[in-house]
């Protein structure tokens, strides 16, 4: 038969034939050699298969993920402990001038490093030169700068080296709530707890026992909410009236106290 002569559709059959049964002749040949392969080349021929895998399908890395706790909240306690020992390092003794630290002390007074003053009640016979003592034992003098609306203040010299003690931040009454827990420490180191009764441009009443003019009041978070009259139980000055007080002038007096100060 003449291949010519074939038509189209009788050529294709013949080419899949052709095509069918050389693969079935190439796949004898290979699988034939292969038998007759050493070990080393079927070796060698595993390895090139498996990097082609490898290669095409990497593996995916393993992701491992862990919960982290959230660090507790401080307890009440926490909070409570961490405030007092706060204001504790701000409690000073005032003395005059030339007087021993064995005797005792003529008022109390609370130091705010950040303005490195002496804040306190303006009672009667403050020393005009005085001696602070701090609770770490060291003795300074300090110079009486002037009062407003019952509180006075103390200044140190500008080389006068100081105590570290943490700055207090002065509440203004406006924020104050009814209610809120206030902390302060006596003279004689003892602490005692309260709550605000009353914020009034007059002052701060709170449930605090007598605590001793000059002792100031803070909050759980240690910020400075008052200074102590020692006129009457539980009643402070604001931290208003202490901004007021920073910010005059050393020598100033604007003060209807009767306070009269020693020489």
């Amino acid at each position: 038969m003449n291949i010519e002569e074939l038509t189209k559709s009788q050529l294709l059959l013949l080419t899949v034939l052709v095509t069918f049964v050389t693969s079935i002749a190439t796949g004898i040949l290979t699988v034939s050699l292969l038998d007759q392969a050493s070990p080393t080349v079927m070796q060698n021929v595993n390895q090139i298969v498996e990097r082609t895998v490898k290669t095409v399908a990497p593996t995916l890395p393993t992701i491992v993920t862990r919960d982290i706790a959230p660090a507790p909240a401080p307890s009440d306690e926490d909070r409570v402990t961490a405030a007092l020992a706060a204001q504790d390092a701000r409690i000073v003794l005032i003395y005059k001038k030339g007087a021993s630290t064995s005797t005792p002390a003529t008022a109390v007074g609370t130091y705010l490093s950040g303005s490195r003053v002496v804040v306190t009640a303006a009672i009667d016979a403050l020393p005009a030169d005085a001696l602070i003592e701090f609770p770490n034992g060291a003795v300074t003098p300090a110079t009486y700068a002037g009062s407003l609306d019952g509180l006075s203040r103390y200044d140190f010299a500008a080389a006068a080296e100081l105590p570290n003690a943490i700055n207090p931040r002065l509440v203004p009454r406006v924020e104050l709530r009814l209610g809120q827990t206030v902390l302060a420490i006596r003279g004689d180191g003892s602490a005692t707890t309260g709550i605000i009764s009353r914020a009034s441009a007059e002052g701060i009443r709170t449930t605090l026992p007598s605590v001793g003019g000059g002792v100031g009041a803070v909050d759980l978070s240690g910020n400075l909410v008052g200074i102590a009259s020692g006129d009457t139980k539980g009643t402070f000055f604001s931290a208003d009236t202490i901004v007021a007080l920073l910010a005059m002038q050393s020598g100033a007096t604007a003060s209807t106290s009767s306070k009269v100060l020693t020489q």
